[in-house]
C-alpha cells in the first residue's frame, strides 16, 4: 500500500504550467488532479489572470471553491462568483510609476485589469495582448485606462526584453508598486507588497491548511514568492532560470503534462 502524500494543498500556476500553449487542460492533468482530490488534497489555482478571465478554466476544472487571481490581489470564490478579498492598485501611483519607467526606457505600452468579478481588460493603442485568446477592450488613449479601479498594470516595450524591462522598472518604481514578470511579454505592476504568496496564504488559511502541507507548481519569476511560501516548489522544464534556481524539483514541460507527472507519483 502506497504511503499517503505529505501534501494536502496543491497550488498551480496556469499559463506555462497547468495549461498547454493553446490554453487547454489535458485529460492527463485533469485525471491527476482528480486522483489527488480523491486522496483528500485541495487544489488551488494561483494565477496572474484576473478572476473574470479564470472563470471558464475553473469550470473546466470543476472548481467551485477558491482560486487566487490577479497575482495574489484577489481571492475568488468560484461557487459564489464573488471576491472574498481584493486589493486595488492606486491609479495615481500607477501613473507615477509609468512615468518613472518611461523616463528611463522611453515609451512603453500599457494595459490594465480592472477590479471586480466583471472587470474588463483595457489596452491602450500599441499594446499587443500576449494571450490573443483573452478578451480585451482597446481604448483611445492612456487616460481611459484609469476610468475604474484596477488590480494591476501590464507593460510591454518595443525593444527591451521582459527581463530588461522588469529590472529597470524595479529600480525606479520603488514602493509605488510591486513589479512582476509572469510570462512572455508580461511585465506587471501590482499593489505594493502583494504577491502570489499573499493571496495563497489567505486562501490556505480559509481552508485550514499551512505552508508545510503545500506543494506549488510554476514557470515564471512571479511564482518565486509562492515557492518560498510552500514546503515544496516544482518548476516546469520550460520555466524561467530564476525560478528553476529556487525550485526543489524540476518536472517536464507544460506541454508534456509536468504537473501530472509529479502528482501521479505522489498520489499513486
Amino acid at each position: 500500500m502506497a504511503a499517503p502524500s505529505p501534501y494536502s494543498l496543491i497550488a498551480t500556476d496556469l499559463d506555462g504550467s497547468l495549461l498547454r500553449g493553446d490554453d487547454t487542460l489535458s485529460e492527463r492533468s485533469l485525471a491527476a488532479l482528480a486522483r489527488a482530490a480523491r486522496a483528500g488534497a485541495r487544489h488551488l489555482v494561483v494565477t496572474g489572470r484576473p478572476a473574470p478571465r479564470v472563470r471558464p478554466l475553473l469550470d473546466d476544472l470543476g472548481c467551485t471553491g477558491l482560486a487566487v487571481c490577479g497575482q495574489g490581489a484577489q481571492v475568488y470564490d468560484a461557487g459564489a462568483d464573488r471576491l472574498l478579498w481584493s486589493v486595488t492598485l492606486d491609479r495615481e501611483l500607477a501613473e507615477t510609476a509609468l512615468g518613472k519607467i518611461e523616463a528611463e526606457v522611453g515609451q512603453v505600452y500599457a494595459a490594465v485589469d480592472q477590479d471586480g468579478v466583471d472587470g474588463l481588460t483595457l489596452i491602450e493603442p500599441g499594446y499587443l495582448m500576449p494571450h490573443p485568446t483573452l478578451p480585451a477592450l482597446r481604448v483611445a488613449r492612456r487616460d481611459d485606462l484609469w476610468c475604474a479601479p484596477i488590480s494591476k498594470v501590464l507593460l510591454r516595450h518595443h525593444a527591451l526584453s521582459d527581463d530588461e524591462l522588469a529590472t529597470t522598472a524595479r529600480s525606479v518604481v520603488g514602493s509605488l508598486a510591486t513589479v512582476t514578470m509572469s510570462g512572455p511579454g508580461t511585465v506587471e505592476l501590482q499593489p505594493c507588497g502583494v504577491t502570489k504568496a499573499t493571496g495563497l496564504a489567505l486562501a490556505a488559511e480559509r481552508l485550514g491548511l499551512s505552508p508545510g502541507q503545500a506543494i506549488a507548481f510554476g514557470d515564471m519569476p512571479n511564482d518565486i514568492p509562492m515557492f518560498e511560501w510552500a514546503a515544496h516548489g516544482v518548476a516546469m522544464a520550460n520555466a524561467h532560470p530564476e525560478l528553476k534556481a529556487l525550485a526543489d524539483e524540476i518536472t517536464t514541460s507544460n506541454e508534456d503534462d509536468g504537473i501530472a507527472v509529479v502528482l501521479e507519483r505522489l498520489f499513486d
